[in-house]
C-alpha cells in the first residue's frame, strides 16, 4: 500500500506541474517562430543597452529638467496608485462579490482604457473633464478646480489608464477566495467591512500588492492621455516620459539614458512580482484555501496531495503533531454530571418556520442538540445556511429566546456556523481566531484574549494558541474552530459535518470533547452529519431530510429502530428494501418478497428493515423455520470491529448484508465468490410504513 501511494504522488506531481516533460525537444515549426518572437521583443532594449552613454550616464539623469519630471512622476504615479486604491478595490470587491444588471457592462468599462489608444482616452478626458466638457465647467465653478493643465490632471489621466490593472488582478484574487471564510466571519457577529477589512483583504493580499505594482508602474510610464489632457509644463505636468519626448529632438543620448531608467524601473517591477500578475495572485489563494482544508485532515489521512503541499510549505503543517501530544485542560475530558441544567451562559429556544426549497418548522428546547441527514441534495447545507440568511434559495422565519432574528443581517443574529473543514483564517493564529468573535462584537482586545485562551484551554488546544493554521492537524484545527464559535457565544450554533475530515481516532476524541460542551451550551445545535455513530452519540433528535423536506424528526433510538428513509436505514448499517404491504409481508419493487411477522394494510407503501445481526449465512439451503432463505454469492468481506461484514448478492432479493463472526466465516470457508445460502426470520423483520 505504501508502494502504490509513492507512486501516486509522484504521479501528481508530474501531473499538477506539467509544463512540459523535461528533456522534451520543441518541433521545429513551433521553435523557429518562438525564437523570432523572443528577438522581436529583445531587439528594442538590446537598443537601448547599446546605446546608452555610460560615461554620461550621471550627468543626464542629474540634470534639473531631468530630476523634476522624474519628482512630479513619483508624485503623479503615487497619487494615482492612492486613487486607484480608493476606488478600484470596492469596484473590484462589487465585481468579485455581487450579481446586479450591468455587469458585464462595468467590467468592459474597466477593461476599455486598456484597449483604448492613449491619445483617445486623453481626448474622452477632455471632453468629459476639461473646461468645455461635461463635468469640468462644474467643477471649476464649484471647487475652483480646472483638470486641463493642472498636475491633478496628470494624475486623473494617470488613474484612468492604470486603475484598471489593479481592478482586474484584485478580481481575479477575489474571485479564488472561497466565501465561506467571509460567512464564518459574518456568522461570528462581524460587520460587512469588518469583514472586508479583517478577512478578505488579508486573504488576498499577494492579488492587490500585484495589482498595485502593476497600477504604479503603468501610471509612472503614462504619456499619451497625459499630454493630451494635461498638456506638457515643466514643473506641472511634464512627466519622466514626456521629457524624454522632448530630450529626443535635442539630446538623444539624454533620453536614451532616461529611458534605460525607465526600463530598469519596470523590470525590477516585474522582476519583484515574479509573475504574480498572470495567477501568482490566485495561486495565493488557493494556497490560503489549501491550509483551511490542510487544517480540516488529520496528520493520519493526509491524502498525497496534502502531503505534497505540506512538503512545499516547509513542513509547517505539523506531520505528527496529533491531538495526542497536547494534554487535555483540566476537567475538560473528564466532566460529569448534567452541565444542561446550569449553562455557560443564557438559555434560547429555537422556532424556525423555513419556506423556499427546503420547507420545515422546527421547534427545539435550549439545550437541545438536532442531528441533520439526508442524502446528498436533500436540503440540509440550505437548511443552515437559511438560519444564517445566507441563501435565497430559503428563507427563514427565525425566532432565538424572544427575539424574532428574521429580518437582522447575518451578523446580527447570534448564530455561528462551522463549516466542515472549520475555515480557519490563515492569516490569523489559533488565538486570534477564537478572539475574532468577541472583538467583532466590540469586547476589548485584552479580554477577548483572555476568554479566547479560556475557550482553547477547554477544548484541551490551549498549548497551540500560537500556531497558525497550517500548523494544526485535524483534531486540533476543528476543536479551535469549535472554540471560535463557542467563544462568540452563540444563540444558535450550526456545524457542518465536524469530524468528516478527521481519522476514526481522533473522530473519536473530537466527538467526546464535542458531546461534553455541547452539553453545556444554553441554545440549540444542529449538526448535519453522514456518520450514525455521531447522529446517536452527540444528538437528542436526528431529522431526516429528503427533497428539503422533513421526513422524520425523532429521538435517535427511534430513527434506529424504526427508519422512515431508505437512505438513513442503509446509514445505520440495516438492509432495507422499498415494497409494498401483502397479505404474509412485502412484495419488493423488484419482484422478490419478504415475509414478515407483522402486517401493514395491503397496499401501503412501506420499508421491510432486517439488521446484519439478523441474517444467517448457510453453505447449504437451510432447513427449520426461516420464512426467508434465498441463494446467493459473497460479493465481499469487510470487517467491522471485532465483526464481519459479508455483502451477499441474491437473484431472489437486493443485495444483502449479515454481520458474523471471524470464527464463523472460517468455518464456512467464506471467500469472494463462494456460493451460500442467507436466511432470516419473519420475526426479525420490521415493517415502516412510508
Amino acid at each position: 500500500m505504501k508502494r502504490f501511494s509513492t507512486g501516486f504522488r509522484f504521479g501528481t506531481r508530474g501531473t499538477r506541474g506539467r509544463r512540459g516533460p523535461r528533456g522534451t525537444r520543441a518541433p521545429l515549426a513551433l521553435l523557429v517562430p518562438a525564437l523570432l518572437a523572443v528577438a522581436f521583443l529583445l531587439m528594442p532594449l538590446v537598443g537601448i543597452l547599446a546605446r546608452t552613454s555610460w560615461s554620461d550616464l550621471g550627468t543626464h539623469l542629474s540634470s534639473p529638467g531631468v530630476t523634476e519630471a522624474l519628482r512630479l512622476s513619483l508624485v503623479v504615479s503615487f497619487w494615482a496608485l492612492g486613487l486607484s486604491l480608493l476606488l478600484g478595490v470596492p469596484l473590484a470587491w462589487l465585481l468579485a462579490r455581487v450579481d446586479f444588471p450591468g455587469k458585464a457592462l462595468v467590467r468592459s468599462l474597466v477593461l476599455l482604457p486598456m484597449v483604448l489608444p492613449p491619445t483617445v482616452g486623453g481626448v474622452a478626458l477632455l471632453l468629459g473633464f476639461g473646461r468645455r466638457g461635461l463635468l469640468g465647467p462644474w467643477l471649476e465653478d464649484t471647487f475652483g478646480v480646472t483638470l486641463p493643465f493642472h498636475t491633478s490632471g496628470a494624475v486623473v489621466a494617470a488613474t484612468f489608464v492604470a486603475m484598471p490593472f489593479l481592478v482586474i488582478s484584485l478580481e481575479g484574487a477575489l474571485g479564488g477566495l472561497r466565501p465561506r471564510y467571509e460567512e464564518t466571519a459574518a456568522s461570528l457577529g462581524a460587520s460587512p467591512f469588518r469583514v472586508f477589512r479583517t478577512v478578505t483583504l488579508p486573504m488576498v493580499a499577494p492579488g492587490l500588492a500585484a495589482g498595485a505594482a502593476l497600477t504604479w508602474a503603468r501610471a509612472l510610464g503614462e504619456f499619451g492621455a497625459t499630454i493630451t489632457f494635461a498638456g506638457n509644463l515643466p514643473g506641472t505636468t511634464q512627466t519622466l516620459p514626456l521629457q524624454v519626448y522632448l530630450l529626443l529632438q535635442d539630446s538623444p543620448e539624454a533620453a536614451t539614458s532616461v529611458s534605460l531608467l525607465l526600463l530598469a524601473i519596470a523590470m525590477a517591477v516585474l522582476i519583484a512580482l515574479r509573475g504574480s500578475w498572470t495567477g501568482g495572485a490566485a495561486r495565493a489563494v488557493r494556497g490560503a484555501n489549501r491550509t483551511s482544508a490542510s487544517a480540516g485532515t488529520s496528520a493520519g489521512t493526509r491524502s498525497d496531495a496534502d502531503s505534497d503541499a505540506y512538503e512545499e510549505n516547509g513542513g509547517d503543517t505539523a506531520e505528527g503533531s496529533g491531538d495526542s501530544e497536547v494534554p487535555e485542560a483540566p476537567g475538560v475530558s473528564g466532566v460529569s454530571g448534567s452541565p444542561k441544567s446550569s449553562p455557560l451562559y443564557g438559555t434560547w429556544a429555537l422556532h424556525a418556520s423555513v419556506t423556499g426549497f427546503t420547507e420545515l418548522t422546527l421547534d427545539a428546547a435550549p439545550g437541545t442538540t438536532i442531528a441533520v441527514v439526508g442524502e446528498n441534495g436533500a436540503g440540509k447545507t440550505t437548511l443552515l445556511r437559511a438560519l444564517l440568511g445566507l441563501t435565497p434559495r430559503a428563507r427563514a422565519e427565525l425566532r432565538l429566546g424572544d427575539q424574532d432574528v428574521t429580518g437582522l443581517a447575518p451578523h446580527r443574529r447570534g448564530v455561528a456556523w462551522v463549516p466542515q473543514d472549520g475555515a480557519l483564517f490563515p492569516h490569523l493564529t489559533a488565538l486570534g481566531n477564537t478572539a475574532y468573535g468577541p472583538r467583532a462584537q466590540g469586547v476589548p482586545r485584552g479580554e477577548a484574549r483572555r476568554d479566547a485562551q479560556e475557550w482553547l484551554d477547554r477544548l484541551g488546544v490551549g498549548a497551540l494558541a500560537h500556531r497558525r493554521p497550517g500548523q494544526l492537524s485535524g483534531g486540533q484545527a476543528q476543536r479551535v474552530a469549535l472554540a471560535r464559535a463557542l467563544a462568540a457565544r452563540p444563540r444558535l450554533l450550526l456545524l457542518d459535518e465536524p469530524l468528516a475530515a478527521l481519522d476514526q481516532t481522533t473522530r473519536a476524541r473530537v466527538r467526546h470533547t464535542l458531546r461534553t460542551h455541547l452539553n453545556g451550551f444554553g441554545g440549540v445545535c444542529l449538526i448535519v452529519t453522514h456518520d450514525p455513530v455521531e447522529a446517536v452519540s452527540l444528538a437528542d433528535r436526528v431529522l431526516v431530510l429528503d427533497g428539503g423536506r422533513a421526513l422524520q424528526d425523532a429521538p435517535p433510538a427511534e430513527v434506529t429502530r424504526q427508519p422512515r428513509s431508505l437512505w438513513v436505514a442503509r446509514m445505520l448499517g440495516r438492509n432495507a428494501w422499498p415494497g409494498e404491504a401483502g397479505a404474509d409481508g412485502l412484495k419488493l419493487a423488484g419482484g422478490g418478497r419478504i415475509v414478515a411477522a407483522e402486517q401493514l394494510a395491503s397496499g401501503t407503501r412501506a420499508l421491510a428493515i432486517v439488521s446484519p445481526e439478523s441474517v444467517s449465512v448457510h453453505r447449504d439451503r437451510p432447513g427449520g423455520s426461516p420464512r426467508n432463505t434465498w441463494p446467493g454469492t459473497v460479493r465481499e468481506i469487510t470487517a467491522s470491529g471485532s465483526r464481519l461484514r459479508v455483502l451477499i448478492t441474491s437473484a431472489g432479493v437486493p443485495d444483502l448484508v449479515a454481520e458474523i463472526t471471524p470464527e464463523a466465516a472460517a468455518e464456512l470457508r467464506l471467500a469472494e465468490g463462494v456460493p451460500v445460502w442467507s436466511s432470516v426470520k419473519a420475526t426479525e423483520v420490521t415493517l415502516v410504513a412510508l
